[in-house]
């Protein structure tokens, strides 16, 4: 018998019986299949899909550091990201931790779209480490990418015994290839690999393989399943990491809560349900810009007819200038956006009233009491009818 077996009973390598899963995770897993399907067959006009990944890959990378304690804003990180932000000296030391994730993850993430991921095995997770902590201020005992050989732990929780941590790396690389998390079904591959990245971001953490960076590893390791799953889009795997941040506290319990219970279901639990929220999250700004997109094409459709003019150009950009569900007053809709504004300020005052009232008779234009607003919901009449419930 091994020490971690004495000391660690709860590693144990075991496949989680569907039944420990209860059945409002496996719905929220069938939703977030379905919802990571909906999100990968969405067509984004391609500087939206560059920003909403920006986004997400700019809030992992914050969120996975912060939760070490690294301070670096969301903005930061992304000025860090686009090169229009450096840290001052004192913070420097952040800037390269914001650094080694944003590459590992671009990494893992170029390495997904082009269909090379590695295996995972004790050697790649070890590299990760060793990316994870490349440059950074750190103890003289710790090494980037060595598995460690003394004691270490976080709060009252100790790591598994130095002498078999390379022992259990190699154990859950062969567990994580292994059919445990496979299925030639399409309808379970989905809840396999997001099962897949749970427990190894779970039992790195019960392991602790490493003198630090264990963390920033489990969630790094976790990214490269799902990213490399081809069940879900690369936004998609970012959104876990955020989650894990936004209920700090609750992302500890429930980590505690698995060695305590033996069993990582609790942890699945509470994952899958921030990784809904995310999706859902997501699929609101899918469909606003879907929106924008119909709306857009919508108004084309009803000023076209006959060749262009001044009129029909400067109706145009005043109705596609207005926020969606928002009211301008008229100071505001003459200065809407630098288009708007250049066109209005070539004609006189009335021109703005006589423009407005067409577009009302028009039907693309509402008036209120307080100003003006974009008619966009004339488009609930292109949705399918859907029945209501008491």
């Amino acid at each position: 018998m091994r020490q971690y077996q004495r000391t660690h009973p709860w590693i144990t390598f075991e496949t989680i019986a569907p039944d420990r899963l209860g059945p409002r995770t496996w719905m929220l897993l069938g939703e977030a299949r379905a919802a990571c399907s909906m999100l990968a067959r969405f067509p984004l006009q391609p500087a939206v899909a560059r920003e909403m990944y920006t986004v997400t890959l700019t809030r992992g990378a914050q969120a996975t550091t912060a939760i070490e304690g690294n301070t670096l804003t969301v903005e930061q990180v992304r000025g860090i990201l686009t090169g229009d932000f450096t840290a001052p000296p004192s913070r420097a030391y952040q800037e390269r931790e914001v650094r080694n994730v944003l590459e590992a993850l671009q990494g893992i993430s170029e390495q997904a779209q082009g269909g090379s991921v590695p295996r995972i095995t004790r050697a790649l997770i070890c590299d990760y480490n060793r990316q994870i902590l490349e440059g950074t201020e750190r103890p003289a005992d710790v090494v980037p990418g060595s598995v460690r050989r003394h004691m270490v732990g976080v709060g009252r929780y100790a790591g598994a015994p130095a002498e078999d941590c390379e022992y259990l790396l190699e154990r859950l690389a062969d567990w994580l290839n292994s059919a445990a998390f496979r299925s030639e079904d399409p309808a379970v591959q989905f809840a396999g690999h997001f099962l897949a990245a749970v427990c190894a971001h779970v039992y790195i953490a019960w392991i602790h393989p490493f003198a630090d960076g264990n963390g920033r590893t489990a969630r790094l390791l976790e990214f490269t399943i799902l990213a490399r799953s081809g069940t879900l889009p690369l936004l998609a795997a970012h959104l876990l990491s955020d989650h894990y941040n936004l209920t700090r506290d609750r992302y500890y319990q429930e980590l505690d809560a698995s060695s305590a219970q033996s069993s990582v279901a609790g942890f699945v639990a509470y994952a899958v349900e921030g990784f809904v929220d995310g999706l859902r999250a997501k699929h609101e700004q899918v469909l606003e810009q879907q929106l924008r997109v119909t709306w857009t094409n919508f108004v084309q459709e009803r000023l076209a007819g006959g060749p262009a003019t001044p009129s029909r150009d400067r109706r145009q950009a005043l109705v596609l200038g207005m926020a969606p569900g928002v009211v301008h007053s008229r100071t505001e809709l003459a200065t809407l956006n630098t288009p708007v504004t250049a066109l209005y300020a070539r004609v006189g005052p009335k021109t703005l009233s006589r423009d407005l009232n067409q577009l009302v008779d028009m039907g693309l234009v509402v008036k209120e009491k307080s100003g003006w607003r974009a008619n966009v919901d004339v488009l609930a009449a292109f949705l399918p009818p859907s029945g209501t419930t008491d």
